[in-house]
């Protein structure tokens, strides 16, 4: 493959795709999208159709994986991973777990649309940087990334969250327009310090972020201490998306462990929050909860 091949050409690719100037979904709690989340009105694994205001927690592990994966337009000779389509929207928005196998090789090149990953397992060497468990990097479209290349004799899996249609290019370059600015190449989250969280709901709990967005929105680690008890119900005025990393938390009757997923559409009622034993999860939010009647508890009366 020649260098004219593969270097990008900025006059050629903004007559094929303007993918970085398309507006971000508004979110369905009346945001303006800042925060490139799209988190809204998604599907999930076990329900083909949006439901609002109902929140969902399932086991992953019963999820049908998908063999012959792989990023559309990857190279031909870029082996194909497997993944677990958790949730989606139909703007292209999806989360999903995904492994990569061990003889897997990629050249650099960038994505055309935002992409999250945080790793699960094994360990990724992504240009320059390496990411092992529980490494994060947040890939805005158009920054070029890469090589690729799967470190040791294990797989890799990645939980791995695209923001709208993902495609990837071949290049050698950035596109011109790229937020560099909010590019986070290799996150070692067990190096960030525990702060508090900014809810009431979970004074017991300690928060670590990964990505914080300019409308407060982001992700973030959430550690829940032993012998928590939310004692009542909240009101959830925003979208979330969570994964049980280890331990648990019984929302209800549900026991979150883990492995099991959360989708949480904007003003569900969430039963009361317990746990003997604590648990580390991993969350993303298109709101900031910071601010007042954003998250707040509620104990329904009788009738």
């Amino acid at each position: 493959m020649g260098e004219e091949n593969i270097n990008f050409n900025s006059a050629e690719e903004n007559q094929t795709d303007d993918f970085l100037h398309v507006a971000s979904l508004k979110e369905d709690w009346g945001g303006d999208g800042r925060g490139r989340m799209n988190l809204s009105g998604r599907r999930t694994a076990i329900s083909k159709e949006y439901v609002p205001r109902q929140y969902q927690f399932f086991n992953t592990n019963t999820v049908p994986e998908e063999h012959g994966w792989r990023v559309s337009e990857m190279p031909d000779n870029v082996a194909f991973g497997s993944r677990r389509l958790l949730a989606w929207h139909d703007s292209g928005a999806s989360t999903s777990r995904v492994v990569i196998p061990r003889q897997f090789e990629a050249p650099s090149g960038f994505f055309t649309s935002d992409l999250e990953i945080f790793v699960l397992r094994g360990a990724i060497q992504v240009g320059e940087w390496q990411l092992r468990k529980h490494g994060y990097s947040f890939i805005p479209a158009g920054v070029r990334v890469g090589p690729w290349k799967v470190l040791g004799d294990e797989e890799v899996e990645i939980l791995w969250m695209e923001n709208g249609f993902l495609k990837y290019k071949n290049t050698l370059n950035d596109h011109p327009d790229a937020s560099l600015n909010e590019f986070i190449p290799a996150l070692d989250s067990k190096l960030l310090p525990w702060g508090r969280t900014d809810t009431v709901q979970f004074v017991q709990a300690s928060k670590k972020w990964l990505r914080k967005n300019d409308n407060g929105s982001g992700t973030w680690l959430i550690s829940i201490l032993p012998h928590f008890d939310g004692k009542y119900s909240e009101i959830q005025s925003y979208n979330e998306e969570g994964y049980c990393l280890a331990g648990y938390c019984d929302v209800g009757n549900y026991r979150f462990l883990k492995d099991h997923y959360l989708y949480c559409p904007s003003f569900s009622t969430i039963p009361r929050h317990r746990t003997d034993d604590g648990g580390l999860f991993l969350i993303r939010v298109d709101r900031d909860l910071s601010k007042a009647g954003t998250v707040f508890s509620y104990a329904p009366q009788d009738t």
